[in-house]
């Protein structure tokens, strides 16, 4: 039964090194190896593993992995970039606006849907003003994943959270406890990245030139597409407020949204061609691994063995924060939340599971399925990429900084 949580170590160690021999190994590569080996050791069956994979997940990120395409393709995503980025006129306002842009969209449309979108704005921006994309890629990932800790649809642990965890008035409830420490903890994300990146912080005024659309009527199905599914999560958010219950899932928002560039499309094959293929089945894998480990028992046991100690704000957090690198977020909040139930815990010991389940996500690159999207989309469209140590030394301070600031709130 220890198998598969070997496996789940190697996955990681690979990733950390990304290398076996000569051959260099892309994340999804080694996901999938892990999958592949507890297939054929019968840590899993074959039928289990099918059913493991979260259709809703998948066909989600078909969705939205479309949308982005186009948007890209037809240069309209260009020029959304050139409209919010114009104003700012040095590296600390290109910074601070993707951290606070990107970080409250994250709040309202996802975190996963901002990596998907963002990674090539950014990839753009170090392009155009000769920027380490680097620093801006790891300024997406805190952006998208801190920001998306003050919203009950931010990500899809606090949407379980805000579903199973019986908080009446889950927006107002998020805002009230998460929106200032999210607020502060982005200041602090910005203060880490100048740390140690301070060398490339220069007092250099940045201009920025007006895109032109490459695709005129792609650019149009693609703002169509935009705003379907602005406006499908608005409503839904809307819905929520009132008190208004029917099963309208973000599954059926991004594939209404996806129509106009799918079928509307009249160069939808090499659209789909296109797609990051290659990120879907990464997350295909993770669910088969991540399943294998959890009929394991292995980290069920873990943390039954410390239920006494584990549903104190402090220790929700750091369980949280660490559990979540090696089973997901999602896993390890539907593991937490029946212990604190049992437990009878009130409403900030819930949000210090949202807080430290997604935060997790800046400690390392398996900490947060955004993370994944933006070093595959890095990888693929500008050949550059994050190393799990280059991600880990930043990460590492900022999460500790970030769980501090989250448990001072959610002690009171």
């Amino acid at each position: 039964m220890m198998l598969p949580v070997i496996v789940l170590c190697l996955v990681f160690l690979l990733t950390i090194i990304r290398q076996i021999g000569n051959i260099r190994l892309d994340l999804w590569q080694i996901m999938g190896l892990g999958a592949i080996a507890v297939l054929i050791t019968g840590q899993i069956s074959l039928s289990k593993a099918i059913e493991a994979i979260d259709i809703d997940v998948m066909l989600f990120l078909f969705g939205v992995f479309a949308i982005g395409q186009a948007l890209e393709s037809s240069g309209y995503l260009s020029l959304i970039s050139y409209n919010f980025f114009k104003d700012a006129k040095n590296m600390d306002s290109i910074i601070l606006y993707i951290l606070f842009g990107m970080g409250f969209a994250s709040a309202f449309l996802m975190n996963d849907t901002l990596a998907i979108i963002g990674t090539p704005v950014v990839l753009l921006l170090a392009r155009q003003h000769e920027i380490n994309p680097k620093v801006l890629l790891l300024a997406l990932a805190f952006a998208v994943t801190t920001g998306s800790v003050a919203s009950p649809i931010g990500n899809p642990q606090n949407l379980l959270i805000a579903l199973h965890g019986r908080i009446e008035d889950p927006f107002v409830i998020f805002a009230r406890y998460l929106l200032l420490p999210t607020v502060i903890n982005l200041l602090v994300a910005y203060l880490v990245l100048k740390f140690f990146f301070r060398d490339h912080f220069s007092v250099k005024a940045l201009n920025h030139s007006e895109p032109q659309i490459h695709d005129p009527e792609l650019a149009r199905l693609s703002r169509l597409s935009l705003f379907l599914f602005i406006s499908l999560v608005f409503a839904k958010i809307l819905a929520q407020l009132l008190s208004i219950t029917f099963d309208f899932r973000l599954t059926y928002i991004a594939l209404i949204a996806a129509v106009p560039v799918l079928v509307l499309n009249e160069q939808r094959y090499d659209l789909i061609k296109r797609m990051d293929w290659h990120t879907l089945f990464f997350f295909a894998s993770m669910f088969i691994l991540i399943e294998s480990v959890w009929d394991s028992g292995f980290f069920q046991s873990f943390l039954a063995g410390k239920e006494q100690n584990a549903v104190s704000t402090p220790m929700i957090l750091v369980v949280s924060v660490i559990l979540s690198q090696f089973i997901s977020n999602v896993p390890l909040v539907a593991l937490y939340l029946p212990i604190l139930f049992h437990a009878s815990v009130d409403t900030q010991e819930l949000l210090a599971l949202a807080a430290g389940s997604t935060i997790a996500g800046n400690l390392s690159i398996l900490g947060a399925a955004s993370n994944v999207i933006i070093i595959h989309n890095a990888e693929k469209k500008g050949n550059t990429t994050l190393t799990f140590i280059e991600f880990f030394k930043i990460g590492v301070p900022l999460t500790i900084i970030q769980t501090f600031i989250y448990c001072f709130f959610l002690s009171f």
